[in-house]
């Protein structure tokens, strides 16, 4: 069984920056992919960013805002997110695949962009 514990998420003006974490249990090497996931209230789960051993992709509406990386060492991924607006808030899920058809998510963790 993988377990994933995100922190990170938190309060921050439009324009601030925040670091997500994702801890997992044992080595994250094994993992095919690895990635996170928003879901606003009232809407589904979409992918914000993602990272393979081919390398990163992320959603067109965080590109350039938004870094995914990994630390084997520490068994972490993050996500470094710049220039937040309001619509990025939402609760942050991290997501593990072992394999293509297999997929673990974490707790989910509250990121608030407001006045």
């Amino acid at each position: 069984q993988v377990q994933l514990v995100e922190s990170g998420g938190g309060w921050v003006q439009p324009g601030g920056s925040l670091t997500l974490a994702c801890a997992a249990s044992g080595s994250i090497s094994r993992f095919w992919a690895m990635g996170w996931y928003r879901q606003a209230p009232g809407k589904q789960r979409d992918v914000v960013a993602r990272i393979t051993n081919g390398g990163t992709n992320y959603a067109e509406s965080v590109k350039g805002r938004f870094t995914i990386s990994r630390d084997n060492a520490k068994n972490t991924v993050f996500l470094q997110m710049n220039s937040l607006n309001l619509e990025d808030t939402a609760v942050y899920f991290c997501s593990a695949d072992p394999n293509p058809g297999l997929r673990y998510w974490g707790q989910g963790t509250q990121v608030t962009v407001s006045q």
